[in-house]
């Protein structure tokens, strides 16, 4: 009889190889299949990869804050509300010494009016709404719900309405801008929406019915929502800045007047109806979508080249987040894993350092905690699931 095990006969074999799985199986253990060329799990790859940007970008913005707590304070006390909120999306709490810090300096800025905002500052509205998000972000005990009800009082009474003289066929009507006397645009109204969502008003809340009205007067199509001039001369379901003073897109005009949807604000502008309570089903969601997925990429701001890049990465995060897709398919017919995509994009744009920066600075986003901020909060969009 053979005792070399390579030569044995295969009964040998079988027989060697039922008592293991027999002994195995009494003991309780399950047997480890190994599957040639497994394909890793890219869900928990680009987890591990969007954990170290996070890591890295945090990093950053803890070397980057003032002694006093702000962040580019020469801009105003807005970039350090951005900041404050993306530091904690990202993973630190309100008593983090970086937060903190940020919140102390945020509160040096509330006016007897409930306003947050610099002095003399020409971005009330703009300001506020971003200190409602922040402080509503880090008001885990109520710390801080006198403060948002009072800044929420405020950016109210600096929407234009019937208070201001606006009439529900006002071009203007809904909407806000930097200041009470500053012409509306898609941009602060969005703005002012997101600080509404945030203390949890919706479809039955006033002001965001008053701003529903504007943001539909800035889509490219025509509806019984939009009799605006501009409605039908692009029809496309886009967005643009402002309906109002004559209207204007940063995009640009068509050659007869029209005004042309871009990427930033179509995101926006999707983002606000839903916040707003527009269904799904609606006519002017389903337009906005369409053109997102005719226009999906993130190598631009779609009708903008690089300017607002990385405010269009928010938008584009928070939009499709609040949709609730995780993919969208896109005007080549295929099916794109935004999140991942956006993950690997972000990753590959990241300086050395941890920060980001556009190199077209218009918008501010020549700053690299701006835009540092920008990219963490749409980060936190794609973090995994429950049970993922």
């Amino acid at each position: 009889m053979t005792t070399d095990p390579a030569r044995a006969p295969w009964s040998f074999h079988i027989l060697v190889t039922s008592w293991l799985i027999g002994a195995i199986l009494l003991a309780g253990l399950t047997p480890r299949v190994v599957v040639a060329d497994q394909k890793p799990d890219t869900k928990v790859a680009n987890a591990a990869q969007r954990d170290q940007v996070v890591k890295s970008a945090v990093e950053y913005l803890r070397q980057a804050q003032a002694d006093d707590g702000s962040f580019s304070a020469s801009s105003g006390p807005g970039i350090t509300a951005i900041v404050a909120t993306a530091l904690m999306r990202s993973g630190l709490a309100p008593i983090d010494p970086v937060v903190a810090k940020s919140l102390k300096y945020l509160q040096q800025h509330l006016h007897d009016d409930g306003g947050i905002y610099g002095e003399g500052s020409w971005y009330k509205n703009y300001e506020t709404s971003l200190s409602i998000v922040c402080f509503n972000e880090a008001n885990k005990n109520g710390d801080y719900d006198k403060l948002l009800a009072a800044a929420e009082k405020f950016v109210k009474k600096e929407q234009w309405d019937e208070d201001e003289g606006q009439e529900i066929s006002s071009m203007s009507y809904g909407g806000a801008g930097y200041g009470s006397h500053e012409r509306p645009d898609l941009s602060n109204t969005s703005f002012l929406i997101d600080a509404l969502h945030s203390v949890g008003r919706g479809e039955d809340d006033p002001a965001v019915q008053k701003a529903l009205i504007f943001v539909s007067r800035c889509q490219n199509l025509e509806s019984e929502h939009n009799t605006s001039p501009f409605a039908a001369k692009v029809n496309d379901g886009g967005f643009y800045y402002t309906s109002a003073a004559g209207g204007q897109s940063q995009a640009g005009q068509t050659p007869d007047g029209g005004l042309r949807s871009y990427g930033s604000m179509t995101y926006a502008g999707l983002k606000s109806m839903i916040y707003a309570g527009v269904s799904r089903d609606d006519p002017r969601v389903k337009a906005a979508y369409k053109w997102i997925q005719q226009h999906y990429t993130l190598d631009e701001n779609p009708g903008m080249a690089d300017n607002g890049l990385f405010y269009y990465y928010h938008t584009f995060a928070k939009a499709l987040a609040t949709i609730g897709d995780d993919h969208v398919v896109g005007a080549d017919g295929k099916s794109h894993d935004w999140c991942t995509e956006l993950v690997e994009h972000l990753a590959s744009k990241q300086q050395t350092d941890g920060s980001w920066v556009n190199t077209n600075s218009r918008w501010l986003e020549g700053d690299p905690n701006l835009v540092t901020a920008y990219s963490l909060l749409a980060l936190s969009y794609c973090q995994p699931k429950a049970g993922e």
